[in-house]
């Protein structure tokens, strides 16, 4: 299983709750929850979903790059 800890810390960086980006993703926090500690694996339609949202990359929000904007 992957953890994202990128998710989290977009998460706070935006002053967003989970509830809030549960809402967006159309899912119950507690999912969410688990996605961002690592619990569950978080689905690619969610993780492109996040990166439109925080306008980053897919590979910034995965750990492989500190790139966060496309290139």
């Amino acid at each position: 299983m992957m953890y994202f800890k990128r998710v989290e810390d977009l998460r706070v960086d935006n002053d967003k709750t989970q509830q809030e980006i549960a809402d967006y993703l159309n899912c119950k926090r507690e999912v969410y929850r688990r996605y961002e500690k690592g619990y569950r694996e978080l689905p690619f339609s969610f993780a492109i979903k996040l990166a439109d949202l925080y306008n980053v990359s897919l590979d910034y929000l995965a750990g492989r790059s500190d790139h966060k904007k496309r290139l």
